[in-house]
């Protein structure tokens, strides 16, 4: 290789460079803002939570907390609609197919929702039924935006013999930690209650230290089934933006990556 290609490919790899560590700001900036979106939707979801858990309100009768006893179970995946964001998306589309809880059911018992174009690529290369799938949710996600996905995961869960609702989403625990978890969406019972808590131990405490929601009417199902779709709209809320805050930490530690190895080949 002659000096003067050495000199034109040490120039492409000094603008990529420059391109990764612009794309790695860039993501620093918006994990910073969706990090706090998603600690300031986790407290108030949680301070629902936690009131239908001292509460023992979760003990109530509703359509949210009837089990159907059959082995019907809908599955929501939720991934990020852009790639760039390391192996997060693929983590999260394998916490799903490699799930027991999958994997134990036949064809015909389980449904699939899923959002995110990585997600949508991924059960139409390979076949998979769905029952609704959507992608390219604004990242300013408003409520009308959100209750277009929450009414269809409602509405199947309510008509069609569903049993049990499971949502995989990551589980953002601070910028460099995050995971994918299964857990459980619907229905409402103390033992699920319980798996929330358990997944986010910070909160139950922080939720069982502040106990500030009280109900009025001496019948508590005038407002049940209203607090448990607001339940259902936080949860879902707190889950797209934990997988926002997910996809800029995992873009930015890609990117910073990508930065590290543009400076090692420019050296060498």
């Amino acid at each position: 290789m002659s000096l003067l290609e050495i000199k034109k490919k040490i120039g492409g790899v000094k603008n990529t460079k420059k391109i990764t560590k612009a794309m790695q700001l860039v993501a620093a900036s918006k994990m910073q803002q969706f990090q706090k979106k998603a600690q300031s939707v986790k407290s108030f979801t949680f301070d629902l939570l936690n009131s239908l858990y001292s509460q023992e309100i979760c003990n109530q009768s509703s359509v949210f907390t009837k089990h159907k006893n059959t082995r019907k179970h809908l599955f929501v995946l939720y991934t990020s609609d852009k790639g760039l964001c390391g192996p997060l998306n693929t983590k999260l589309i394998n916490a799903l197919f490699r799930s027991k809880k999958w994997n134990d059911l036949d064809e015909d018992s389980r449904s699939l929702i899923v959002i995110g174009k990585k997600a949508c690529e991924y059960v139409k290369n390979r076949n998979i039924k769905t029952l609704h799938s959507f992608k390219a949710l604004p990242e300013k996600l408003d409520d009308i935006d959100a209750l277009n996905v929450i009414d269809k995961i409602i509405d199947a869960f309510l008509n069609q013999d569903i049993d049990k609702v499971y949502l995989i989403a990551p589980h953002y625990k601070n910028s460099f930690t995050n995971y994918p978890v299964v857990k459980q969406f619907l229905p409402f019972s103390k033992a699920m209650l319980e798996e929330h808590f358990k997944i986010e131990e910070d909160a139950k405490v922080e939720a069982k230290n502040n106990d500030t929601m009280s109900y009025y009417p001496e019948d508590k199902s005038l407002v049940l089934d209203h607090l448990y779709r607001q339940i259902i709209s936080s949860l879902f809320l707190q889950a797209f933006m934990e997988l926002k805050a997910a996809e800029y930490s995992n873009r930015m530690i890609a990117m910073k990556n990508a930065t590290d190895s543009a400076d090692n080949m420019i050296k060498c």
